[in-house]
C-alpha cells in the first residue's frame, strides 16, 4: 500500500505491481485534478454497489451517492472511489467529494486537487483487506440476523404484527427477524402511531411510561415485543434522518414542531452558508424537511435520547432508510465539512451514528453509504421492482459491493415494488437469497409506493410466500418455499462461522470468482456466480422458468450440494435444475456446518432458535481438507481429514457428527 499526495505541478510516477507496471500522470485542469493511469487490465471491480455491470471497464462512473427509486442502472446509493483490476492493481481516492472514473484503455480519474491517492497491489483478497483496514474492522451482526427476515409495509398495527407470528406457526415457517416500517407517527419517527402524550420541549426525552396507548393501533408495544422475542423473532424499526416538514394534508404533530424548533434554535440541523437551516429541495423525497447534522455531538445526544426508550423496551435494531439528502454545495456542518464534501459522506455519518448508539447485540440495516461501508453492520440493495431484469441487476450490485469490502448485504426477494412477481421469479430470488448474507422478503405499501409513476398490485401486495400462493391459486407453493426457509436455518452454523471469519480477516461473505480465483482467466469474466464463504459455489438461476444453466467450475473438484454428484473443475458444465433446486457446489478440501433434524436431510425443520443445535453436522468434501468452525456458543475447533478419516483439534462444546463425501 502506497499513499501519494500530488502538488499542483505536472507529475509522472511509475508503480510496480504483480509483475506489471502502472504509469501515473498527474495534472490539473480548471482547479480539478486529473490522474491518468496507464496499465494492463481487462476488468475493474468495486466502486461500491454497481447495478449496471460487475466489470466497470468501458464505463464512465460518477462516484456519487444518489437516491434512485428502482432501475438504478448507473446510479447507486452506496458508492466508493475504490477499484481493483484483474491484474493485481488497486486504487482508492481519499476524498469525500464527487469523483469521476473513466475506465477506458487508460483509466482517467477526475478528483479534487487536494485528494490523497492510495495504491495497492496483490491479490483481490490482499487489496480488499488492506482497503478495509483503512477504516477499521467490520461490525459483526448478531447470529439471529442471519436467519430469514420478514417485512411488509402494510403491517401498521399490533394486531397485524401478532398475526404474522400466527401465520409463521400455521405454515411452519422459521423466521428470526421482523421489520416494521409503518409503525411510527410519520412525523417524529420515534413515537408509535396513535400514542397519546404531553409533548416535551428542547432536549427533554419521553419515556415509555409517558405514553398512553389506549386508542393506539399499537395497544401495548412492550408486550408485543415480548411476544415476538418469545417466538424467536427480533424487531427492527424503520428510521429516516429528517426533522420532517409535514404536508398540508397532515395534522400538525406538536412534538415534531417542538423538535424542529429546537433543532433550529440549537443548530442541530445542517446549515446553509447564510446560517439558515438547510431544507431538502422540492422534487425530492421529504422536500422541505431539515436534516440532522450527525457530525455534531449534541445532535447525536439529543436525537438518540429520544429513541432510547425503544431500546429499553426491547427493540433489536433499526432500518436506516434514506440519507442521500445533500443536494447543495453551500452547506456547513459542525465539523467544518461543506455540502460538496458531505454529498457522499452524509449517509455514512448517519449510519455510523446509529451503529454507535446501538452498540452490541443489535442490528442496523441500511441502504446508503460511502467509503468504509463495511463498518455499517448490514446493507441492503435499496428499491427494486418485481421484474426479472431487476434480479440480475441486484446480483451485480451484490458482487460489486463484495469487491468493495462489504461483508454483510442483502436484497428484497423478487423486488418489493410494482405488480406482484411471478411465482418463478419469486422462487429463483428466494433461492438466491438463501445463499446471501441476508435473506429477506419485503413489500411496498398497498396500492404502490408511487402510484402516479408506476403501476402496482391492487389489494394486498404482500410478498409473503403464503400470499403469493393465494394470488396465484397455488397452495403447493407454500411447501416449496418452506424448504428454502428451513434450509436457511440449516445453514446458520456455516453462515455465522463464516461471518466471524469475515470480521477477523477483512473479507466479504459473498466472494466473486474473480476474488477467489484471480489466476484463472475464465473466472475473471464470470458475473453470475459467487462463493458464499470458502466452501459453497452458488450459480443462481436468472432466466424465467430456467431448468438448466451453464456453470463455470474453477480448477479443483466440486460436489453438488443436493445430489453429491462429483464434477471436475476447470470447465463449464451444463447444470440441470429441477424446480426445487439450483446449482450449488461444495468445494473439495472444504466443508460446511449444518443444523439438521433427526432425518439429517437438507431442508429439514429445526425451528428458528439460534442458541442451540438440533444436530450439528459437518459435511466434508474431497480426499483431504481443513475446516475451522467457531460460533457464539463456545465452539472453536478445526476438522482435518484424509483417506484415513478425520480428526478434531480445539474446543467443542456441542456434540456433532461428520459425513465425508468424495
Amino acid at each position: 500500500m502506497k499513499r501519494i499526495t500530488f502538488s499542483k505541478e505536472k507529475t509522472f510516477l511509475d508503480f510496480s505491481f504483480c509483475g506489471h507496471r502502472a504509469q501515473l500522470q498527474w495534472g490539473t485542469e480548471n482547479d480539478v485534478g486529473i490522474l491518468i493511469v496507464s496499465l494492463p487490465y481487462d476488468a475493474a471491480y468495486g466502486m461500491g454497489e454497481k447495478y449496471n455491470s460487475f466489470n466497470q471497464k468501458g464505463h464512465y462512473v460518477a462516484n456519487c451517492v444518489e437516491e434512485q427509486f428502482c432501475h438504478q442502472e448507473d446510479k447507486t446509493y452506496c458508492s466508493a472511489p475504490f477499484f481493483l483490476t484483474n491484474t493485481g492493481f488497486g486504487l482508492y481516492v481519499e476524498t469525500n467529494c464527487k469523483t469521476i472514473f473513466d475506465f477506458g484503455e487508460k483509466i482517467v480519474i477526475s478528483m479534487p486537487i487536494d485528494a490523497v491517492v492510495v495504491l495497492f497491489d496483490g491479490t483481490p483478497e490482499t487489496i480488499i483487506s488492506e482497503y478495509m483496514s483503512l477504516f477499521g474492522p467490520a461490525k459483526l451482526p448478531p447470529k439471529w440476523a442471519f436467519g430469514p427476515w420478514i417485512s411488509a409495509n402494510h403491517w401498521d398495527t399490533q394486531e397485524k404484527v401478532e398475526e404474522q407470528i400466527s401465520k409463521l406457526n400455521r405454515y411452519h415457517f422459521p423466521a428470526t427477524m421482523l421489520v416494521l416500517e409503518a409503525w411510527s407517527d410519520e412525523a417524529t419517527f420515534y413515537i408509535f402511531n396513535g400514542a397519546k402524550y404531553t409533548p416535551v420541549h428542547g432536549s427533554e426525552a419521553l419515556d415509555y411510561f409517558d405514553f398512553d396507548f389506549s386508542d393506539s393501533p399499537w395497544s401495548n408495544p412492550r408486550s408485543m415485543i415480548e411476544n415476538l422475542h418469545n417466538s424467536g423473532l427480533h424487531l427492527v424499526l424503520w428510521q429516516i434522518p429528517v426533522y420532517k416538514k409535514q404536508g398540508l394534508d397532515e395534522p400538525i404533530n406538536a412534538q415534531n414542531e417542538n423538535d424542529r424548533a429546537f433543532a433550529v434554535e440549537d443548530r442541530l440541523c445542517v446549515q446553509t452558508d447564510r446560517g439558515l437551516p438547510y431544507e431538502i429541495p422540492k422534487g425530492h423525497w421529504f422536500s422541505g424537511s431539515m436534516i440532522p447534522d450527525f457530525t455534531n455531538s449534541e445532535t447525536r445526544r439529543v436525537w438518540f435520547s429520544k429513541r432510547q426508550y425503544l431500546l429499553d423496551i426491547g427493540v433489536d435494531g433499526f432500518k436506516t432508510d434514506g440519507g442521500e439528502f445533500i443536494y447543495r454545495t453551500d452547506l456547513h456542518f459542525k465539523d467544518g465539512s461543506t455540502g460538496a464534501q458531505m454529498k457522499n459522506r452524509y449517509s455514512q455519518s448517519y449510519t455510523t451514528a446509529y451503529t454507535e448508539f446501538l452498540g452490541e447485540n443489535h442490528v442496523l440495516f441500511s441502504r446508503a453509504g460511502y467509503t468504509g461501508q463495511h463498518t455499517t453492520p448490514i446493507l441492503w440493495a435499496g428499491d427494486q421492482q418485481s421484474e426479472n431484469n431487476e434480479l440480475k441487476s441486484v446480483l451485480r450490485a451484490g458482487l460489486s459491493a463484495a469487491m468493495t469490502g462489504v461483508p454483510f448485504w442483502g436484497f428484497d426477494i423478487a423486488g418489493f415494488s410494482g405488480p406482484m412477481p411471478t411465482l418463478d421469479l419469486y422462487r429463483r430470488a428466494t433461492q438466491l437469497a438463501c445463499f446471501c448474507p441476508v435473506m429477506q422478503w419485503h413489500s411496498e405499501p398497498d396500492g404502490g409506493q408511487f402510484r402516479e409513476l408506476m403501476p402496482s398490485a391492487s389489494g394486498n401486495n404482500e410478498r409473503s410466500p403464503w400470499n403469493l400462493a393465494v394470488v396465484y391459486k397455488s397452495p403447493d407453493f407454500i411447501d416449496e418455499m418452506r424448504f428454502w426457509h428451513n434450509l436457511r436455518m440449516n445453514l446458520l452454523p456455516y453462515l455465522f462461522s463464516t461471518a466471524l471469519d469475515c470480521v477477523q480477516q477483512n473479507r466479504p461473505m459473498i466472494r466473486p470468482l474473480a476474488y477467489v480465483f484471480p489466476d484463472e482467466q475464465a473466472a475473471s469474466g464470470i458475473e453470475d456466480e459467487f462463493l458464499l464463504g470458502e466452501s459453497l459455489l452458488v450459480a443462481p438461476l436468472l432466466e424465467e422458468n430456467a431448468q438448466c444453466r451453464s456453470v463455470y467450475l474453477p480448477n479443483g473438484v466440486w460436489y453438488n450440494l443436493f445430489t453429491n454428484e462429483k464434477k471436475l473443475g476447470g470447465q463449464t458444465v451444463n447444470a440441470i435444475c429441477p424446480t426445487h433446486s439450483l446449482p450449488v457446489y461444495l468445494r473439495a478440501g472444504h466443508g460446511i456446518a449444518l443444523n439438521l433434524d433427526d432425518s439429517q436431510k437438507l431442508g429439514s425443520s429445526v425451528g428458528n432458535g439460534v442458541d442451540s443445535y438440533h444436530n450439528l453436522n459437518f459435511l466434508l468434501a474431497g480426499e483431504t481438507g481443513t475446516l475451522r468452525f467457531h460460533d457464539d456458543l463456545g465452539n472453536d475447533f478445526t476438522l482435518t481429514w484424509n483417506a484415513s478419516g478425520w480428526k478434531k483439534s480445539g474446543r467443542s462444546i456441542c456434540p456433532f457428527t461428520v459425513r465425508m463425501i468424495d
